[in-house]
């Protein structure tokens, strides 16, 4: 068999019986001397050292010619009898890894196996190119110094007689392994070279990086997707700019401290007993109390007192007053299903109602909605949706009431591209427009991912994407579809112009500015109370106090918290 590498170079080895560093006497041996044992190594047509056409490679170059490398029968890859040694040897045979070999065998190691030395990351001394710098503690041992030295005139011991580098009694194996008695063995080379070795050889570890080079930096993958996809993506601009997002409460109502509901419902009879109403009783309880801690006043008035505290404060108070009462002894979510109840059923439909509601609340309050609409109507929210809707703008909110956009914060800028392409494809750039596009991307992409798209867009087309919904689309989906890009875009602001609307001109839309006050009190209240007061020039307390009187101005501007 071959033994790869180690062309003829005077002085000096194998080294004779009991005779180390090498005596004179050359090498290669001559006939007759080597193998020293009978039974030992049998020299292979083509194997060491090495013929015409070995290794390394003659004129003619690589691939080697016949007797090269790869080594013919009994060389590398083994052949039966050859290398790796037989049962017991290196690879280990079924039973353990790697079982220790038996004495004798190439690299016979300490019994328990050997250790896991770790070099995924090491450059190893002695191979063409790398720097022969090595770790001193290495998976967990410490190497001994002699490792990192070359002898002078250091081959690697010879094959002995009983297998692959089989070495004398006392000697060190071929290998990284000490014997048994013995003491670690030297990685050794030429005088004055690095070892010889095959610079693109399977490596035995492979995680090495670049043997026969130069360690391999980690490869980077220009068009990889982003383990993060928030961060901004190879190849792409900057992350688009979204709305800062204010940390910490941004509500207006807190819980109260100290509250106790039967305590409370106490307060309640005492403002509706007798003769006329304390309403201004009625307004400071209310008006300090969180939405949780409102709801069991219901439970605790019938458990107290035997009556309904709705039926009561229906029968005390009127007007809007009391359409707001009522509205603040709802949960959210029953608040919600009320009010597209209400917007479905009738003659008229509120659409802007319906369009607020389904493009504002998260994946779990529209589930919520969905389940209490069901249990107090006797009809699905969906049902109800497709009797009193039609055309594109019904599929804009089935597809808003499923409750199934992806609500994940990262980013991935390359498929915001993608869908600013489709979104332009779909309508700027065709003749018509391809609405379920919009639909499809505008109802189901997480709000923070269209954040970017809609400014993708306006990079690529020079036009916002509410202008461009503006040319495409008319009637109830052009508004559907421009409320839900607002109310992404910026929900605060969206918010603050619906109740800027509301209030405006003659008339005030009463159910749109109670629901709005009641329902985000305890949101984002402080943030609409900026963008208002930033968007319209004066504060929402001042707005409400000239747009309402009474009872009912009081209990809003308890929920608008102040001015600005």
């Amino acid at each position: 068999m071959s033994y790869p590498g180690y062309p003829n170079t005077a002085g000096g080895y194998p080294p004779q019986p009991g005779a180390y560093p090498p005596q004179a006497g050359a090498y290669p041996p001559q006939p007759g001397v080597y193998p020293p044992q009978a039974g030992g190594f049998q020299q292979q047509p083509g194997g060491y050292p090495p013929q015409q056409g070995g290794y390394p490679p003659q004129q003619g170059g690589y691939p080697p010619q016949q007797g090269g490398y790869p080594p013919q029968q009994g060389g590398y890859p083994p052949q039966p009898g050859g290398y790796p040694p037989q049962q017991g040897g290196y690879p280990p045979q079924p039973g353990g890894y790697p079982q220790a070999p038996p004495p004798g065998s190439w690299g016979g190691g300490p019994s328990g196996g050997y250790p896991s030395i770790g070099l995924g990351n090491v450059s190893n001394p002695g191979y063409p190119g790398m720097a022969s710098q090595i770790p001193a503690g290495i998976a967990g041992f410490t190497l001994n110094p002699s490792m990192y030295a070359q002898a002078p005139g250091g081959y690697p011991p010879a094959p002995q007689p009983g297998g692959y580098g089989a070495p004398f009694p006392n000697q060190e194996s071929y290998g990284l392994y000490p014997q048994p008695g013995g003491t670690m063995p030297q990685p050794q080379g030429y005088p004055g070279q690095p070892m010889p070795g095959y610079p693109r050889a399977p490596s035995p570890n492979p995680p090495m990086p670049g043997f026969g080079g130069a360690p391999a930096p980690m490869p980077a993958y220009p068009k990889v997707p982003s383990p993060n996809p928030s961060m901004p993506a190879y190849g792409g601009g900057a992350m688009p700019v979204a709305p800062p997002i204010k940390k910490g409460f941004r509500g207006t109502i807190k819980d109260f401290p100290g509250a106790d509901p039967l305590r409370d419902v106490e307060v309640l009879r005492k403002a509706m007993k007798g003769f006329g109403t304390d309403e201004q009783a009625i307004i400071d309880l209310l008006g300090s109390r969180s939405n949780k801690q409102r709801v069991p006043l219901l439970r605790a008035y019938k458990t107290s007192y035997g009556k309904d505290l709705v039926k009561d404060l229906h029968s005390e108070l009127s007007g809007d007053f009391r359409k707001l009462v009522l509205a603040t002894l709802k949960t959210p979510a029953e608040f919600d299903a009320y009010e597209l109840y209400s917007a479905i059923k009738g003659a008229g439909t509120d659409e802007a109602c319906l369009i607020e509601i389904l493009s504002s609340r998260s994946n779990s309050e529209i589930k919520e909605i969905n389940r209490i609409y069901k249990q107090e109507y006797k009809k699905s929210l969906e049902d109800s949706i497709s009797g009193d809707t039609s055309g594109h703008f019904r599929r804009l909110l089935i597809s808003l009431a499923q409750g199934s956009r992806d609500e994940r914060e990262s980013v991935d800028i390359s498929l915001a591209k993608q869908d600013a392409q489709a979104l332009y494809a779909a309508g700027e750039n065709k003749l018509g427009t391809d609405e379920s596009k919009f639909n499809a991307i505008l109802c189901a992409r997480s709000k923070s991912h269209l954040r970017a798209v809609f400014l993708e867009y306006q990079r690529m087309c020079g036009r916002d994407i509410e202008k461009s919904i503006g040319r495409e689309m008319s009637g109830d989906l052009e508004s559907g579809m421009l409320a839900v890009v607002k109310c992404i875009k910026n929900t605060p602001a969206y918010f603050a112009e619906r109740l800027y609307k509301a209030m405006k001109g003659a008339g005030t839309k009463d159910r749109t500015l109670i629901r709005i006050m009641v329902s985000r009190s305890e949101v984002d209240m402080l943030d609409i109370r900026q963008e208002y007061v930033k968007n319209y020039g004066k504060s929402l307390y001042t707005h409400i106090s000239g747009d309402t009187s009474g009872d009912y101005k009081k209990l809003l501007l308890k929920f608008c918290g102040g001015s600005d």
